[in-house]
This record gives structure tokens, sequence and C-alpha cells, in this order.
């Protein structure tokens, strides 16, 4: 079956898929799927939030792809402020699945784990349900509010169960999140599909690199990515404190690359921290502009800190670090390894100090870091390349399509 897929066994059929936290295609793994299935004959539809400069335009068609925008505002306020985004969120994509009309999968991404409700609705219609897990929600709470196992926490635990319960089938993002959706969740091995995020290597092109960019400095040290309060940034920059205060290195110039609610907070710390001339912050960037950096830096950091979401969690910064030939500084996460094996340094978790010393350690060794990127380009074109997620992607369609094989109750 799994090989008529991949030869077009959607071919006269269509996905509706639902997405919250961002917008498509600025979604990258979203947007790989809904071309992998376009490219298996699957009519695809797209319901997501309108990007605030991107991706702004209520409808699109493109490559084929039809997204359905949405305006939304982000949370503010705590709880209530995530009430009103989400129910914003939950309307909105009801109203415009009533506009799309009849489809054969609906396949939702969390966070949040709110979107088995329009997903049930469609499965009254005759669809069949794909939920694809980018988030383990009970961990995110944990790691992001810090406020211990409270109501809230129930409560996302038994949105998660109940979101588990209506799949018809489960994509998880790694091992550790099939694990989760097996154990917490009660699924069949055979009803959980593991497709990893990866990044798409026609983007991610090494140019020559571009010594300016460095700011007068020998060695360039390179974050891309979200900048959340459980994404690092803040232990980032204490290590880089200490490779210039402790270590007496000053012989490095660093840029992060990207946003997210704690980027003001993080622009603050470094000021507190006496940075400001040799760290510079970008926001977002166009593609071309983040490949320069890229392919100019010596080091990349990952350092994200061990809390009960990242230990188990695809980073894909790191995967994108990989694509580029970069050698990587990172905390010793359980999936961070798995990810990057022999392409990264591994510093203890959440230890800042030794976090600066192994950043110290390349900089003085350009083969180990030559070494390092190759075997990181090895791995993103061999195990963690994205024709291996295709076809797991399409296995778990062809899986769904058998009620035989998919949809049976969970184990509780």
């Amino acid at each position: 079956m799994l090989g008529n897929a991949i030869s077009g066994d959607g071919s006269g059929r269509r996905a509706l898929i639902l997405v919250e936290n961002l917008s498509v295609p600025f979604d990258r793994r979203v947007w790989q799927e809904c071309t992998t299935l376009r490219d298996a004959g699957w009519t695809v539809d797209v319901i997501c939030p309108r990007g605030s400069k991107r991706d702004t335009e209520p409808e699109a068609e493109i490559d084929g792809v039809r997204i359905h925008r949405y305006p939304l505002r982000a949370a503010t306020g705590g709880p209530a402020g995530y009430l009103r985004e989400y129910g914003s969120a939950l309307w909105h994509t009801v109203r415009l699945a009533r506009k799309v009309g009849p489809v054969d999968v609906v396949h939702a991404c969390n966070p949040p784990d709110l979107l088995f409700l329009p997903a049930l609705w469609l499965k009254r219609r005759g669809a069949r349900f794909v939920f694809d897990q980018h988030d383990l929600v009970p961990e995110l709470y944990l790691s992001r509010f810090d406020r211990g196992k409270d109501l809230l926490y129930r409560a996302v635990c038994a949105l998660e169960r109940r979101t588990y319960r209506a799949a018809d089938v489960v994509l998880a993002t790694n091992e550790s999140y099939r694990d989760v959706a097996m154990r917490r969740g009660g699924r069949r091995p055979e009803d959980v599909f593991v497709v990893r995020s990866a990044p798409q290597t026609d983007r991610f092109q090494p140019v020559p690199p571009e010594p300016e960019l460095k700011r007068g400095k020998p060695h360039l040290l390179c974050y891309l990515g979200v900048m959340g309060p459980q994404d690092g940034v803040d232990y980032a920059l204490r290590a880089l404190a200490k490779l210039r205060d402790e270590l007496g290195r000053t012989d490095w110039h660093a840029v992060f690359i990207g946003s997210g609610d704690a980027f003001d907070a993080m622009v603050e710390l470094s000021r507190q921290l006496g940075l400001t001339e040799q760290v510079r912050f970008t926001g977002r960037i166009p593609d071309a502009d983040l490949v320069r950096y890229l392919s100019t830096a010596d080091v990349c950091l990952s350092p994200d800190p061990r809390n009960p979401l990242n230990d188990v969690s695809t980073m894909n910064k790191v995967l994108e670090y990989m694509a580029m030939g970069r050698p990587i500084v990172s905390f010793d996460l359980k999936e961070a390894r798995v990810s990057a094996g022999d392409a990264a340094v591994y510093a203890p978790a959440n230890d800042e100090a030794e976090f600066a010393g192994l950043i110290a350690l390349l900089l003085d060794d350009p083969e180990k870091r030559a070494e390092m990127g190759k075997i990181g380009q090895e791995r993103i074109s061999g195990p963690l390349s994205w024709r291996n997620s295709q076809a797991s992607l399409l296995a778990a369609y062809a899986s769904a399509g058998h009620p035989d094989r998919a949809g049976k109750r969970p184990r509780r």
C-alpha cells in the first residue's frame, strides 16, 4: 500500500490541514507535508492564522495548495488571553472548514490540543483524523510557566487524552514523542508514525563566507530560532559573558537570529551583561541573509536547557545548523544527541560555564569544526532526510484510510 501511496495513491482525495501556532507556508514542517501530499495526488487545503509580516492574505493558492487564513491576536494577559486566542481560532477554523467542504482526511497540528474539536465535527461527516503532535503540551506548560501540576496542567493533560482518543493515527516528531503517544495516550504501535522535521536542503545551501559579518573579530557565533522563555537564549548570553569574563575570550562576535515573546527581555539581558558591543539581535531576516550568516559562522549555539519539554524534543535549529555544515554546542539532551550525534559537543545540562568552555574549545580547533560540519551534513542527507519522513507521512495516510487498521479506541 505504501508504494501505491508514494506514486500517487491520494489521487482524487482531499486533505484539510489545521494549524493554529504559525501561518503557512512560514511553518516549514507543515509546508513540507503539504507539498508531499500534493505530489502524491492529494488535493490539499490549509486553515491557519495570518502572519504579521508575511502570509497576510486571507486566501492564497501557492504551488497548488489552497490556504485559508484568519486574523488572530496572540495571547496576552495570562490564561484569559489564551482563552480568547483559542476561542477565536476555533471559531474561525470551523467557519473556514465549512467553506472548504467535505474532506477525506483532517490533519490537525498542535499546539494547542483543541483542534480535535473541529476534527471530530469533520469525522462525523466521514473524514479520518490524523493528529500531528508538534509539541507535548503538558511538558510545554510545565517548562514555560513553572507553575507545577496545577488545575491548568490537569486540564491540558485531559485535552491531550481527548485528542489521542479521537485520532485515527498519530504523527510523532521523534521516537520520544512516539513513546508518549503509546504510553500516555494508549495508542497502538501500528497507529503512531514518526515523521521527523527536516530542513529544506534547497533552502540551506552554503555560500561563500563573508568576513565582514564578524564585525572585525576572528570568529562568528550564531543562534537561530525562536526566543521564548524555554528556548535558552538567556543561558547562551550568560555563557557568552563567562566566555569573555572568565576565559578572557574577546575574539568573537555573536548574532542571534529570530524573534519571540522573550526577544525584548533577551536584548535587555544582553545590555545588563555588557554584551551590547559583541552581540547583535537581528529579529527575523530573509532566507538569503540567514544563509549568509550561517555560512560565515564558526560555531552555532543550541542552548535549550534541560526541562520536561526540551529533553525529548527535536530542535529545528540543530537540524538547520547541520544542513549548513556548522559545528554545534548544545546542552546534553536526549533528543539533541539523537539528532546531532557527533556533529555537536555537549555541555552538562544547564551548565553555562561548561557551555562557554566548549565554545572556546571549538574556536581553537578548526579541524574539529570542519569534521563536525561534515558529519552533520551526512546525517541530514542520510538518516535524517525528509525523504524518510515523506515515506512515513504517506504510510500514515494510507493507514488512516483503512478503518480496520486505524482508528480503534485506544487502550485506557
